[in-house]
C-alpha cells in the first residue's frame, strides 16, 4: 500500500511533478468505506480488512481522479471553485456518463431541497427581524 503514496493517475512516481501526501490524508477514512460498503451486503456478510483497504484506495484514487479533471475545467475557465455541475462534467467527459446522469439528477434535487429550507428560514428569520422591529431592537436581540 505505501508504494503508491505520491503517485498521481499515471503512476509515473515523478515526487516532483506532486508533493508528498500522508496516506491519511490520501485516503478516505477506512471506517466510513466498510460502512458504505456493509450497506449492501447481506446482515451476516463479512469485510477483510485487506479488502477494506483496497476498496479505500480504489473510491480514493477515482475521486482524486474525478476532481483533478473539474479542477482543470475550473483553471480553464479562470474559476477558484469546484461545483457539482463541474463534477457531473467531468465524470462525463471522463466516460462515466451513467453516473454523471444520476448524479446531476440527485444534485438538482438537492439543490430545490436546500433551496426550500434556506427559503423557510429566510422567512423565520425575516419574522423575527419584523418583530424585532416593532419593539427594542437592542434588547430583544437573540444570542448566537
Amino acid at each position: 500500500m505505501e508504494d503508491n503514496i505520491g503517485l498521481g493517475a499515471g503512476g509515473s512516481g515523478d515526487e516532483q511533478a506532486a508533493p508528498h501526501i500522508k496516506e491519511q490524508d490520501r485516503l478516505l477514512p477506512i471506517a466510513n468505506v466498510g460502512r458504505i460498503m456493509k450497506q449492501i451486503l447481506p446482515p451476516n456478510a463479512k469485510i477483510s480488512k485487506e479488502a477494506k483497504e483496497r476498496m479505500q484506495e480504489c473510491v480514493s484514487e477515482f475521486i482524486s481522479f474525478v476532481t483533478s479533471e473539474a479542477s482543470d475545467k475550473c483553471k480553464r475557465e479562470r474559476r477558484k471553485t469546484v461545483n457539482g455541475d463541474d463534477v457531473c462534467w467531468a465524470l462525463a467527459n471522463l466516460g462515466f456518463d451513467e453516473y454523471a446522469g444520476p448524479l446531476k439528477r440527485y444534485l438538482n434535487k438537492y439543490r430545490e431541497v436546500e433551496g426550500d429550507r434556506c427559503n423557510n428560514s429566510n422567512q423565520v428569520g425575516d419574522d423575527h427581524v419584523q418583530g424585532l422591529d416593532q419593539g427594542n431592537a437592542s434588547t430583544s436581540r437573540p444570542n448566537f
